[in-house]
């Protein structure tokens, strides 16, 4: 099966989004109050409901960008944050994306990914993020047993990916997940090298 535009399409219409907390979730939420530049190029791929953007634009940071390729996610962030630039909502794959930035925040866009598609996600990684960026987000710390999305992974393989682009400071099991996903995801914080 490919998990193509209109794959994700159809799982909103099918309200097949199981990931959606409707909410910021409490790893990325705190992680972002202790950011102060609110200047940061900061990009969510596969925003899908945009609750981190939402939640960045309300803090006032000034270079968001939402990116996803479901029209009915886009259409679903647009309605809740009518005020947010238009300019930086990238309706395109994650993959042509062209511009550069200070932090990439994960959460759940790996996990969408076939894993026969990982090396060119980390391939990508390194090309949007500038200079002593960072990576910053939530992996599943589980390999599924499902034909489709998500799909999960071991922290070995994470590492071994990860290592070639970026220095890893911080790959732990979170100590303040979602209940439905506690003692089952990663904070990750990576640093292009």
């Amino acid at each position: 099966m490919k998990f193509n535009k209109n794959y994700w399409e159809n799982r909103y219409k099918e309200k097949k989004t199981g990931w959606d907390l409707g909410k910021i979730s409490k790893p990325l939420k705190n992680y972002i109050d202790q950011l102060d530049n609110k200047n940061l190029h900061i990009l969510i791929p596969g925003s899908g409901n945009g609750y981190e953007a939402e939640y960045l634009f309300k803090k006032n940071f000034k270079n968001i960008y939402y990116n996803d390729v479901s029209k009915l996610a886009i259409k679903n962030f647009k309605n809740r944050v009518p005020s947010f630039p238009k300019t930086n909502i990238l309706d395109l794959n994650f993959f042509d994306i062209n511009k550069k930035f200070d932090l990439i925040i994960e959460q759940t866009f790996f996990c969408a990914l076939d894993p026969l598609v990982r090396q060119n996600y980390i391939n990508k990684i390194n090309d949007l993020i500038r200079n002593n960026g960072k990576l910053v987000g939530l992996f599943f710390d589980d390999i599924f047993k499902s034909q489709e999305p998500p799909f999960g992974s071991k922290k070995k393989n994470y590492n071994e990916l990860f290592n070639k682009f970026l220095n890893i400071k911080t790959f732990e099991l979170c100590y303040n997940s979602e209940l439905p996903r506690e003692g089952n995801e990663f904070f990750c914080i990576a640093q292009k090298k």
